[in-house]
This record gives C-alpha cells, sequence and structure tokens, in this order.
C-alpha cells in the first residue's frame, strides 16, 4: 500500500487499485470500470489496454464529517487509474455530463484535486454537435481543476508509465449522463499518446468543427479556493469554501462564462 499525501488517511494498492482507509476515515470498496465498460467513447471501441481501467470509491470522509456532509449535500470522490494505453490513447474516462441533481435543480460543477501522476481534465459545453467551447487542462499534484455546471468532462493519464490518482468533490445526488456522449462516439476531441510520450489531439469528426484551447490550470479566487491547501482540508476549516459544488445556484452570475 502507498500512502496518498493530501492529509487524508488514505491508502492505495499499486497492484489492485483497490483503497484502504485509515484510522478515523471511511469509504466504501473501489467499484472498478472495465475496458469493456467505457469502449462505446473510445476512439477505438476494439481497441486493447489495461482492464480495470480505474478505480473509483464515492463518499470517502472522516468519521466525524459524515452528518454534515449529508447536511451539505457534498460528497467527496478517490480515483486512481491505470497505466498504460487505451491503443493510440491514454488511459482516460469515457466522459459524462452531470444529470440534474433533485435538491439543486442543477447540473453540478466538480472540483478536481490530483494527487499523483499527470492528468488533463478535458471539457466541453454541450454534448450536441456544436459542442462549444472546448478546453484541455494539465494539472500535477496539488493542483486543482473546476469543471462547471452541465459541461461534458472527462479525465485522462497523461503519464502512460505510472498511475494516476486524484479526489473530487461532487454532489451528493450525482448521476452520470452519457446519452450526448455515446451518441457521437465520445467527445469532440480524442488524446492521442506520440512516440515521445507528448499528447497531441485528434478531433472527432461526429462533431461540428470546434478549436480545442490547451491549458495549464489555474487557481480560483472568484471561488474561494486556496490554491495551496488540500480540497478536503479546505472543507474540514471552511464548508463553503467548496459548498458551490453541491449549490451552485451561489455562483449563477460567474458560470455562463467561467473558464475551467
Amino acid at each position: 500500500m502507498t500512502q496518498i499525501a493530501t492529509r487524508l488517511n488514505v491508502e492505495i494498492d499499486p497492484e489492485t487499485l483497490e483503497f484502504r482507509y485509515g484510522p478515523g476515515v471511511r469509504g466504501p470498496k473501489a467499484e472498478f470500470r472495465t475496458l469493456d465498460a467505457i469502449r462505446s467513447s473510445l476512439m477505438d471501441p476494439g481497441c486493447e489496454g489495461p482492464s480495470p481501467v480505474y478505480s473509483i470509491a464515492m463518499d470517502v470522509r472522516c468519521e466525524e464529517d459524515e452528518r454534515a456532509l449529508k447536511a451539505h449535500y457534498l460528497l467527496f470522490g478517490v480515483v486512481a487509474y491505470a497505466a498504460g494505453q487505451l491503443g493510440k490513447e491514454p488511459v482516460r474516462s469515457q466522459g459524462h455530463v452531470h444529470a440534474i441533481a433533485a435538491h439543486s435543480g442543477w447540473s453540478s460543477p466538480e472540483l478536481f484535486e490530483i494527487w499523483e501522476g499527470k492528468a488533463i481534465i478535458y471539457a466541453q459545453e454541450r454534448t450536441t454537435d456544436d459542442p462549444g467551447r472546448c478546453v484541455a487542462v494539465a494539472a500535477i499534484p496539488g493542483e486543482k481543476v473546476v469543471v462547471p455546471p452541465g459541461w461534458a468532462h472527462a479525465v485522462i493519464n497523461t503519464d502512460i508509465h505510472r498511475r494516476m490518482v486524484f479526489g473530487a468533490w461532487c454532489d451528493r445526488q450525482y448521476g452520470f449522463d452519457y446519452t450526448g456522449v455515446r451518441a457521437h462516439g465520445g467527445l469532440a476531441h480524442f488524446p492521442i499518446v506520440q512516440a515521445d510520450g507528448a499528447i497531441e489531439w485528434m478531433a472527432n469528426d461526429r462533431y461540428r468543427a470546434a478549436q480545442l484551447e490547451q491549458r495549464k490550470s489555474r487557481q480560483y479566487p472568484e471561488l474561494g479556493l486556496d490554491p495551496i491547501e488540500p480540497i478536503y482540508m479546505q472543507y474540514r476549516r471552511h464548508v463553503d469554501s467548496v459548498q458551490w459544488v453541491a449549490q451552485p445556484e451561489r455562483f449563477a452570475e460567474l458560470w455562463p462564462q467561467f473558464e475551467p
């Protein structure tokens, strides 16, 4: 088991991608996403690659936070990606939009924090034929990325030689809508691993042409996020710093022009 440096007592088995929780921390057994489960959204649905592709545990928490997290409709998830490739693509998720949460009436935003490895969070405004704005945000351990409400998104492990792990704040009434992504055979751009390990992008011709903006992660002072403190610890210190994940209406005026 390897300790993850997040100030949350979680370890990960490097062979199985299973999680183990230390004293004072609770969480479920990991669920595993197989390659067969995500093929329909890959550039080459018949490709070979690691399986499971990644493990995920939703509702990881400190014991004393359980009641408050439920009251605030917040849920913390931990995800570990395998090393390797899915055909020409790096290991990645299939992409989805968050379903509308009944308590808020919003498709919730998501707050990611990279814990190990290197990642790209890819996001696009829509899953209609016109995907709108498309961005690919690169992040390394300790860096945070926010995907705004209603955007389709996927997480990519950009280092094919090692696993990638992240934590994320989600809405407790989370749900995944894959309809538009699967109807288009994936998201609007596919990440392709080059011979030197760099990631290039190939447009998915089932969408209208849309420019992809590639950028590094940024800070989010407009949301009250501390760029240094781990996101679980920010919740424990000051719940309002992440409460907008479950109550996106708090920043309703920001989201239309928000830049991930």
